[in-house]
């Protein structure tokens, strides 16, 4: 059998951070623990692939997802949440509320974070991050709908495609959750998976988590 490409390091600190579909009812301050400290979403699928396939390598795994959040927010709690937890793998999923609420509040344009502020704040946060880490996975957001010129979807494509750009400008891992949800589309109607086609169900969270996992090489045949 050939080398694993496994690219997560032994006593590694894996970092989630990003909304609602990160946190999934982690612990706070800090997820990170017993309990169901990872809260019930695709982290914890992670965490139990990875401490059952890898048990040597003692991966640890810290989600600091918060429901709600735009990138906007990221920023305001980045020092708290990431930086003084020292992680040596961050990756970041965040995006859906920051065109979500261009929809489903349309007459609050304060709240709204349009492409332009999206591209150059995650920019901000990687660009400040990276020097002090060993790996960056860039996660996409998604719309569970097979219709691409839906108008949502459009825009979360659009919000996609920023990072794949970003993903390419500072040699990180990219992770196209979209891609991976559509595959699966292919197949079932997007209520099966996520009953606002946004909060995936089990399907759903084990669908990014395979997505994630493929993308730092996990070995499904280990």
């Amino acid at each position: 059998m050939p080398d694993s490409p496994f690219l997560i390091s032994p006593q590694s600190k894996l970092l989630f951070i990003g909304d609602s579909i990160t946190d999934c009812g982690r612990a706070r301050p800090v997820g990170e623990g017993l309990f169901g400290a990872h809260g019930t979403g695709y982290v914890n699928v992670v965490c139990g692939l990875l401490g059952s396939v890898y048990p040597e390598h003692g991966i640890r795994i810290v989600n600091q997802g918060c429901s709600g959040d735009t990138v906007r927010d990221l920023k305001k709690r980045w020092s708290s949440d990431v930086t003084s937890q020292k992680p040596d793998w961050l990756a970041i999923m965040i995006g859906i509320n920051d065109v979500w609420r261009q929809f489903d509040c349309p007459t609050q344009p304060e709240i709204h974070v349009l492409i332009d502020e999206y591209r150059s704040t995650l920019s901000e946060l990687i660009e400040g991050t990276l020097p002090n880490l060993k790996g960056l996975v860039l996660m996409t957001p998604f719309y569970i709908e097979t219709a691409r010129t839906d108008a949502m979807r459009a825009t979360m494509d659009a919000y996609g495609a920023v990072v794949r750009e970003l993903a390419q400008k500072y040699g990180a891992i990219y992770v196209d959750t979209q891609a991976a949800f559509d595959k699966v589309l292919d197949h079932q109607y997007p209520a099966a998976i996520a009953w606002d086609r946004v909060h995936p169900n089990q399907i759903g969270t084990t669908i990014l988590a395979k997505a994630f996992l493929d993308g730092i090489g996990f070995d499904w045949n280990r």
